[in-house]
């Protein structure tokens, strides 16, 4: 997996001068009747409390646009080469400003259409306020994809069982949980696994949690590949 930070300003700290034309013609985004929607590296927007961000971030990457009915109804078209590295993050936020010990919830609901092809993972990524930890948690991934660091065993948690990596990626430590099977739908117990980190195996303090995204984190797309949100909701405090 490439190195990983906060999407955005410390992301293209770390990949600058990204070689893609940000910027893509009419004829390439999908036909939805959206509320939004944006071909631009950067597109954002916020909408019933989330925001949602295209984030073309990797070097290599093609055309990529981001639509959306409201924050918690979204999708992306992507037409990213057969390449190896990370080329975007697309996702939905929700903003937390909590820390873990203040938090008597934090939970999340997902439905998702995804292709058959590509290479890429669903996921979630939450992040303190200092941007020093970085949790993943895939709740699907098909491709050449596979998470930073080494393997730490298996743990359910959240609703879910995981196996869980643990590795650093120069900037931040990342702590990766992959589903051991595949979901495109389902309700995931956030705050347990923040507790587990936290308490069980005592790889952070008490962290003020920034945000909860969740999004593709899109390798290869070649010729266009759909990736839907159908729905989603993140929820607690």
């Amino acid at each position: 997996m490439a190195p990983k930070t906060l999407r955005g300003t410390v992301r293209a700290l770390i990949a600058p001068a990204l070689a893609l034309a940000a910027t893509v013609g009419p004829a390439s985004a999908p036909a939805h009747a959206a509320v939004w929607n944006s071909c631009d590296q950067w597109g954002n927007t916020t909408l019933d409390g989330y925001i949602l961000y295209n984030n073309i971030w990797g070097s290599g990457a093609g055309s990529q646009c981001v639509w959306a009915n409201s924050g918690t109804n979204w999708g992306v078209w992507a037409d990213h080469p057969n390449t190896g590295g990370i080329k975007s993050y697309p996702n939905s936020k929700k903003v937390i400003n909590k820390p873990i010990s203040s938090l008597s919830s934090l939970a999340s609901t997902y439905r998702v259409t995804v292709p058959s092809a590509g290479a890429y993972n669903t996921s979630y990524d939450i992040w303190d306020t200092d941007h020093d930890y970085e949790i993943m948690l895939w709740v699907n991934h098909h491709g050449a994809v596979g998470p930073l660091g080494t393997a730490q065993g298996t743990v359910s948690l959240g609703g879910h069982t995981w196996n869980v990596y643990k590795g650093s990626n120069g900037a931040n430590e990342v702590f990766s949980f992959l589903r051991t099977s595949d979901s495109t739908s389902g309700t995931v117990n956030i705050l347990p696994v923040l507790k587990w980190i936290k308490d069980t195996k005592g790889w952070m303090g008490d962290e003020t949690i920034g945000d909860v995204q969740f999004g593709y984190e899109i390798t290869s797309s070649a010729g266009g590949l759909d990736f839907r949100t159908d729905s989603l909701t993140v929820s607690g405090g």
